[in-house]
């Protein structure tokens, strides 16, 4: 049985074994050195004073994870955030990262987020494909932007709509002020938090 839940600094050996192939075996990561367990665990810390970062597990064994981040620093854009998921190897092709990124999109909605963008190194057609069903849609490409394995990669970004944009939103909730409520559990478990 799967479950969902949000991501402790405990998960960041297991997080930094799933990541380590996208930083080491491929470019789909611009890092060059994978992070270990305990940058993984500050990278969630971090993370989560604002955004969920969250983890499938089976069995106890950490499965995929999905996070939110800040899209940029200027205040303007505190409604937008950057999404990323990584699944196990061992894992691709069973719905970890759609489940994740489903509950991901309810948590933030829940915060009062109204934007979110992701990017993509190219060639990726099963990421480009995953995202386009989850509902992104291009919006640029930034041609020849990141130097790894001895050749320049371009990267896509896309979009996705959270909700309507308000005409006067107010700034999103963080997650310590929200995280420990019944709504958030309940979006966790796989239900809606009343809208």
């Amino acid at each position: 049985m799967t479950a969902i839940r949000l991501a402790g600094p405990a998960d960041g050996a297991a997080l930094a074994a799933i990541y380590a192939p996208a930083v080491t075996d491929r470019s789909t990561s611009f890092e060059y050195v994978p992070p270990d367990g305990a940058d993984m665990a500050r990278r969630v810390a971090q993370v989560m004073e604002r955004t969920p970062w969250l983890v499938l597990e089976e069995a106890d064994e950490v499965l995929g994870y999905a996070y939110a981040g800040r899209h940029g620093e200027r205040d303007a854009y505190q409604w937008s955030v950057d999404v990323s998921a990584y699944v196990a190897d061992r894992a691709h092709r069973r719905g970890v990262a759609r489940r994740l990124y489903e509950v991901l999109f309810e948590l933030l909605l829940h915060q009062g987020y109204v934007n979110a963008y992701a990017g993509i190194t190219l060639p990726n057609a099963a990421s480009e494909g995953f995202h386009g069903a989850m509902g992104f849609a291009p919006v640029g490409v930034y041609h020849e932007v990141g130097y790894k394995f001895g050749r320049w990669h371009d990267v896509i970004w896309l979009e996705r709509p959270l909700r309507p944009r308000p005409l006067e939103p107010r700034p999103p909730v963080p997650l310590p002020a929200i995280r420990d409520t019944d709504a958030v559990r309940a979006i966790i478990r796989g239900g809606r938090a009343p809208r």
